[in-house]
């Protein structure tokens, strides 16, 4: 059957290379399909299940390419389940006794879409996948190819998710500036919290790429400038134990000759924890639609920095996130040339008629593929055996 409408939508929080794979879609199917017709649907699922979409006209097509050089969605975002129904009716996205998936595949099929592209995550590329099975067994045939995007890279089984190396080199230039602070009081605890609910990949390379940095700076190594003050002192990932009470005893002679601290921790390291306090002490645990804890509201950095501050002498705590700056971050050259080559592999699986998200498939090798809906999910852990990482605990005195 021949393809005659694209539909493409963006989903979930943002990441380093939605814009450009909006971009990189476009382009391509300008340039290997030109009549086929384009829609996109704002603000993700939300507006498929309300139909607010906008054409693809010629004059988006021929700027296109312009979109590589930023960040955030050209689209819109949203963070919508629908198989979750009582929060798409709370939302009046459909209304009461209405099954989204339905609302979403009459939609589809009055646009007359033959492939829906989805870029997101893991909850978004499962909810394409729900929606795809729903309408095979109700007769539409669909061909839906997801594009994997999330700065933590941890979406099973993608060995690199797009906008992570991005986000990680942006997380960098944050610390470089937020660790300077340490000039600011004497004995300052500078907490850097990282993006990563159930992976410590990208607080792994972030605090790397910092490392990296002051490897290669040129400081005056005088009082308040020098590597040592200005490097990362410890990184707290949530695939690795943290004992507090022995890496305060590591670290408690370092504030000490350096005046200053500097911990990178990840989101998701110590949830448990705070969550079991948490229910223990009856309070309700703030939770998205996906059943998530909202970790901006649990601050597990402030958790962190409570537990050490008074163990390291701190005069000063700073906790400071580098989530929002680095996650809506233009896509940087790695993550260009890995988007260019997943997308241009989207459009010609989607006009194959191959369903799947389109990534480099660790259960292959690598092998760039439409992966099967049904191996995508979410909360791939951080190998913490990878050489780069012990190199770089071994370089903090970490291990």
């Amino acid at each position: 059957m021949p393809v005659t409408t694209i539909a493409m939508l963006t989903a979930g929080g943002l990441a380093p290379c939605l814009a450009s794979a909006v971009g990189g879609l476009i382009e391509r199917y300008t340039e290997v399909a030109p009549d086929v017709r384009i829609i996109a649907y704002r603000n993700g699922y939300a507006g498929l299940l309300t139909g607010d979409s906008v054409e693809v006209i010629d004059e988006v097509r021929a700027a296109a390419g312009r979109l590589h050089a930023f960040g955030g969605s050209p689209l819109g975002n949203s963070r919508v389940k629908l198989t979750n129904v009582d929060d798409c009716v709370k939302r009046g996205l459909v209304q009461p006794g209405q099954d989204p998936l339905r609302v979403a595949a009459e939609q589809l099929s009055r646009d007359g879409v033959d492939v829906l592209h989805t870029i997101g995550g893991d909850d978004t590329n499962s909810t394409a996948a729900d929606l795809a099975t729903y309408l095979r067994s109700n007769g539409y045939q669909l061909t839906v190819v997801g594009l994997p995007k999330t700065i933590d890279n941890d979406i099973v089984p993608i060995r690199q998710s797009l906008g992570a190396w991005t986000a990680a080199e942006q997380g960098a230039l944050y610390a470089r500036n937020v660790i300077a602070e340490h000039s600011s009081n004497p004995r300052m605890l500078v907490v850097h919290e990282v993006m990563g609910r159930n992976c410590g990949w990208l607080t792994a390379a972030t605090a790397l790429a910092h490392h990296q940095w002051v490897q290669g700076a040129r400081f005056a190594e005088w009082l308040e400038n020098a590597a040592d003050r200005w490097d990362a002192h410890a990184v707290f990932v949530p695939e690795r134990p943290i004992d507090i009470a022995e890496e305060a005893k590591r670290l408690r002679p370092i504030m000490d000759e350096h005046d200053g601290v500097n911990l990178f921790i990840s989101e998701g390291a110590g949830v448990r924890e705070i969550v079991a306090a948490m229910e223990e002490a009856g309070e309700d645990v703030p939770r998205d639609p996906f059943g998530h804890v909202q970790l901006d509201k649990i601050n597990p950095g402030q958790w962190f920095a409570k537990q050490f501050a008074a163990k390291l002498g701190a005069e000063k705590v700073l906790v400071q996130k580098s989530g929002y700056f680095s996650r809506s971050a233009a896509a940087n050259d790695a993550d260009l040339a890995l988007i260019r080559e997943c997308t241009t592999y989207a459009v010609d699986a989607a006009l194959r008629g191959e369903s799947g998200v389109v990534g480099q498939d660790e259960g292959r090798g690598g092998e760039l593929r439409a992966i099967e809906f049904e191996r995508i999910a979410g909360g791939k852990a951080f190998d913490v055996s990878v050489p780069w990482f012990t190199d770089l605990l071994r370089d903090l005195g970490q291990v």
